[in-house]
């Protein structure tokens, strides 16, 4: 490595994020470079539109890179099996809390009678976040999707929709420890949100680094994060010559068993 290379990344390391938006830089062996975006999958209002440079980052690329291409208007989840009631799926104590929880978010409890228990805490979720002022047309992916077909840039998926509800499908008991996990760590979600909000609107993690509260017992963060990662750091690793921008939701750029780690 060259002086003036080593002292410009020393400088950046100085001084913090080089970058408005979360985002890291892993170069690959053979000439493939990418820039990592830490997305939020809904975002508010002020979130749009991107920052310039991001865009034009975007336009100077080979490829978008996304967990999933979600520009379409399918719903990922039809054709989802029926469940038993709930009555036969959960205590009295979880029951008694997702009522009082879905209650306090004009959910009425018998929309969730059939649905999977992982269905049931990304909508809780997905309601949190708009309590909060997020929506979907505001969210990073969704807007770089939407650049990138502007300017005719090809867009690569890592997983796709069908794989990621597959993954949920196939959590034990039906994804009991993710409902588990939304109802227990409640509050803690939403100040992680507005974390990440923060992160768009005010000052990104320095030097890729970020202490962040957790959200999910160690076995569903093996399942949700970790194994993702090593799939994504293996496709990412299988990809020509070039330069990519790369968005996957900002967890998974932070915290222990980051995909940044594991292409380093």
């Amino acid at each position: 490595m060259s002086l003036v290379i080593h002292l410009q990344r020393l400088w950046r390391a100085l001084r913090g994020s080089p970058y408005s938006w979360p985002a890291i830089d892993v170069s690959l062996p053979g000439g493939r470079h990418l820039h990592l975006v830490g997305s939020i999958h809904m975002g508010t209002r002020d979130m749009a539109p991107l920052p310039a440079r991001l865009i034009k980052k975007l336009r100077q690329a080979d490829a978008l890179i996304v967990e999933a291409d979600i520009s379409g208007n399918d719903t990922p989840f039809s054709n989802l099996p029926v469940c038993p009631p709930l009555d036969e799926r959960l205590n009295e104590t979880q029951l008694a809390c997702l009522e009082k929880l879905a209650d306090e978010q004009g959910l009425p409890l018998s929309r969730f009678d059939s649905q999977p228990l992982w269905q049931i805490a990304m909508v809780l979720q997905a309601t949190q976040a708009q309590r909060l002022g997020l929506r979907p047309d505001y969210g990073i992916d969704y807007q770089l999707l939407t650049a990138a077909r502007e300017s005719a840039l090809p867009v690569k998926e890592l997983e796709g929709a069908d794989s990621q509800i597959a993954l949920l499908c196939q959590l034990p008991d039906g994804g009991m420890a993710l409902l588990d996990d939304t109802l227990a760590h409640w509050h803690t979600n939403a100040r992680l949100l507005q974390v990440m909000i923060g992160w768009w609107l005010q000052q990104p993690p320095s030097n890729g680094t970020a202490s962040l509260p957790n959200t999910f017992s160690q076995s569903l963060y093996d399942v949700l994060m970790v194994k993702r990662n090593e799939a994504w750091r293996d496709s990412l690793q299988a990809l020509p010559p070039g330069r990519y921008v790369v968005a996957v939701g900002a967890l998974h750029l932070y915290g222990e068993g980051n995909l940044p780690q594991m292409l380093k």
